[in-house]
């Protein structure tokens, strides 16, 4: 350190003749804002001859990292659980004075070691991690008090109650690494209720191949009685399947959703599902990232949202 002040932008402001408020505008490449050319020019060769450094970036710069966390996203895992988890985690990095920065879609390495390099983040999570990794079954994750196991658990032991003892689980077309999550946690629950072994199949997203599928699995199934979806929008694909296969649900097969979409309450019959809020796990998300204990969190329980098709 060289003990000298660090200039600030009231500084900037002073020594090109502009207010304060318009001098961040201009730093800030404010799109709202409309400054003369002159003004723009002005102020930024006064920033560039005082050494202004934006405070966020200088603090950055003493601590060694920003206080951004991003968190990477894939887009197939969005839903209820994913907009209350993100709602946790970003008000408790907020109130840490921390900014959360969301990035969809795949994150490949490249990609990650670019805002690596750009924006020094102090952490970069990856959403749902707890319940890929060999900690599945903490319950900080996946586990059975209030993690993706006592909700796939939920899901199974409210159709089991309802005297279903021959279930599916519809699973979606995709390589999300949760699917084998969910098979596991979907077969244990059937083991703990003394169930026949859950038999999974995949339900497309063409209409036409939707049919097809459900149409050859319940041929190859017909003791099946009831559909555990792996999210409300696979138990939807299943629900337009069965209706233009002219199968009366929940007379002949019900189905149940997971993670509590809107458009489920939508449909004829209504889609029953899981609600899940999520945002316990996002505050221990955040409190993860930031070094902090996550002791005392309220979370609140899954629960089943009943309706007309299962």
């Amino acid at each position: 350190m060289d003990g000298r002040k660090r200039v600030t932008l009231k500084d900037v402001a002073a020594a090109s003749g502009v207010s304060r408020a318009t001098a961040s505008f201009v730093l800030n490449d404010d799109p709202r804002q409309s400054f003369p050319a002159s003004t723009r020019d002005r102020v930024r060769r006064a920033a560039h001859e005082l050494g202004y450094v934006p405070h966020g970036l200088a603090r950055a710069l003493r601590e060694g990292t920003s206080r951004i966390v991003v968190l990477n996203l894939d887009r197939e895992l969005e839903g209820n659980y994913c907009q209350s988890y993100i709602r946790g985690l970003d008000d408790e990095l907020a109130a840490h004075d921390h900014v959360l920065l969301v990035r969809h879609g795949h994150a490949a390495p490249q990609a990650t070691q670019q805002i690596l390099d750009t924006i020094v983040p102090r952490a970069v999570l990856r959403f749902g991690e707890a319940y890929l990794s060999g900690h599945a079954l903490e319950d900080q994750g996946g586990g059975w008090n209030d993690g993706l196991a006592a909700h796939a658990a939920l899901q199974i032991r409210y159709l089991a109650q309802a005297g279903h003892r021959h279930i599916a689980l519809a699973l979606p077309d995709t390589d999300s690494p949760l699917i084998a999550v969910r098979e596991q946690f979907a077969a244990e629950a059937a083991r703990g209720l003394d169930l026949p072994p859950i038999q999974p199949f995949v339900v497309p997203l063409p209409r036409t191949g939707q049919q097809t599928a459900v149409q050859a699995f319940l041929q190859a199934h017909p003791q099946v009685t009831a559909i555990a979806a792996f999210d409300d929008r696979v138990a939807l694909r299943a629900l337009a399947s069965l209706h233009d296969l002219g199968i009366d649900v929940p007379g002949q097969i019900a189905v149940m959703g997971f993670d509590d979409t809107e458009y489920g309450s939508l449909t004829t019959p209504a889609l029953t599902t899981v609600h899940i809020d999520a945002e316990a796990h996002g505050r221990r998300s955040a409190r993860a990232a930031l070094g902090l204990d996550d002791t005392g969190l309220p979370s609140t329980p899954a629960r089943v949202i009943a309706r007309g098709s299962a």
